[in-house]
C-alpha cells in the first residue's frame, strides 16, 4: 500500500499499449460495495476470498497490466497463480516514502487500527521476504511516476530478454 501499483501499473499499461486493471476496484464491483465496507462487514477472511477469485478471474483474461493489493500475494494460492499466468512485479518502497504516501488519504483499513508507521512496518516485515519471490523487483521512487514507469519496463524487457520461456506470459 503506498507503493504506486495503481498510478504506475496505468502508466505501465499506456507504455506497453495493454489495458489496465485494478483488482481492488474489481473486488469492490462484484461485491457492490467499496473494500472498506467489504472489511467492515464481512472481515479479511472473506475479502481475501473474494479477491482470490477476482484475481484468478482476470488471469484468464487477455495479457494486460493488473495492480493487486498488498496482502493478495501473500496468499499462497494466488501467489501460485500469479507465478504460473503471469510477470510478477513488486514495487519496492521504504516506509518513509510509504507513509508520504498513504498518510495522503484515510481509506485504508489495514490502517485504521493503530499507529501507521508501526503497522506498515510490521507489513513489511512479514510481507516483503514473501514479495521478493516476485518475477522483477522495482524500486518505487520519490520522484515522477514516469521515473518509475521507465525503470518498471527496463528491468521487465531485461526480464524477458533473459528468460525467453516467460515471454508467453508477456504476449
Amino acid at each position: 500500500m503506498g507503493a504506486g501499483k495503481t498510478c504506475i501499473g496505468r502508466k505501465l499499461a499506456e507504455r506497453l499499449d495493454l489495458p489496465f486493471m485494478d483488482a481492488d476496484t474489481q473486488i469492490a464491483e462484484a461485491a457492490g460495495c467499496s473494500i472498506s465496507e467489504i472489511f467492515e462487514s464481512h472481515g479479511e477472511a472473506a475479502f481475501r476470498d473474494g479477491e482470490r477469485r477476482v484475481i484468478l478471474r482476470l488471469l484468464g483474461e487477455p495479457v494486460h497490466v493488473l495492480a493487486i493489493g498488498g496482502g493478495a500475494f501473500m496468499d499462497p494460492e494466488t501467489r501460485a497463480l500469479i507465478l504460473e499466468k503471469a510477470l510478477s512485479v513488486w514495487l519496492r518502497a521504504d516506509i518513509e516514502l510509504l507513509l508520504s504516501r498513504v498518510l495522503r488519504r484515510n481509506t485504508r483499513p489495514l490502517l485504521g487500527t493503530g499507529d501507521p508507521r508501526e503497522i506498515l512496518e510490521k507489513l513489511m516485515e512479514e510481507r516483503y521476504p514473501v514479495y521478493a519471490e516476485a518475477n522483477v523487483i522495482v524500486d518505487s521512487l520519490n520522484a515522477p511516476p514516469e521515473v518509475t514507469v521507465e525503470k518498471t519496463y527496463e528491468v521487465l524487457a531485461a526480464y524477458i530478454k533473459d528468460n525467453p520461456q516467460e515471454s508467453r506470459k508477456a504476449s
